[in-house]
């Protein structure tokens, strides 16, 4: 079994047939982008920005196909517009997976702003939300997500902590 985050996440979206990855591009997230290029049973798209992305997932869905929006913090700050008059009221599961910038010894003032409005707006939206922060718990977490987006037909939103994506100690 893998104990690297990006395999587990890729596995476990195949294990729910989530085959549409939509992604503006991050550090953060570029080992599992990578992992989930290497895959055929993945469709993975970057468009132009994050709205975009949520679009393409929406599609899908409305398709029959299941999709998801890997983002970082402050692209998730220009959704709040595509989650809440799409998504929402037409009740249509939008999973995203969002790089927590900001947080644990951010050096870019940007990000560390847009990290603190991000949890208030996921609430006030009420859109589910859970910190990926471990190995032990990733799939079980994502999974379930998953799932239970799926069921709902609601959005969730999957954040990745630097406590489980850093590579070193000197990258908290």
């Amino acid at each position: 079994m893998s104990k690297r985050w990006p395999e587990i996440v890729a596995r476990t979206l195949k294990s729910r047939d989530v085959r549409l990855i939509t992604y503006v591009p991050d550090k953060v997230l570029a080992p599992l982008i990578d992992e989930l290029l290497r895959d055929d049973f993945f469709t993975v798209i970057n468009p132009t920005r994050e709205e975009e992305a949520v679009g393409l997932v929406a599609g899908a869905w409305m398709a029959g196909g299941r999709g998801i929006v890997l983002m970082q913090t402050s692209g998730f700050a220009t959704i709040a517009n595509a989650l809440a008059s799409l998504s929402l009221p037409y009740q249509i599961p939008v999973p995203m997976m969002i790089s927590e910038r900001g947080t644990l010894g951010e050096f870019q003032i940007g990000q560390f702003m847009v990290y603190r409005t991000m949890q208030p707006l996921l609430n006030t939206m009420n859109i589910e939300s859970y910190r990926l922060e471990s190995l032990d718990t990733l799939e079980m977490i994502v999974g379930r997500s998953l799932d239970q987006a799926y069921k709902t037909q609601a959005p969730a939103a999957l954040l990745l902590n630097p406590l489980l994506t850093a590579r070193s100690a000197e990258e908290l």
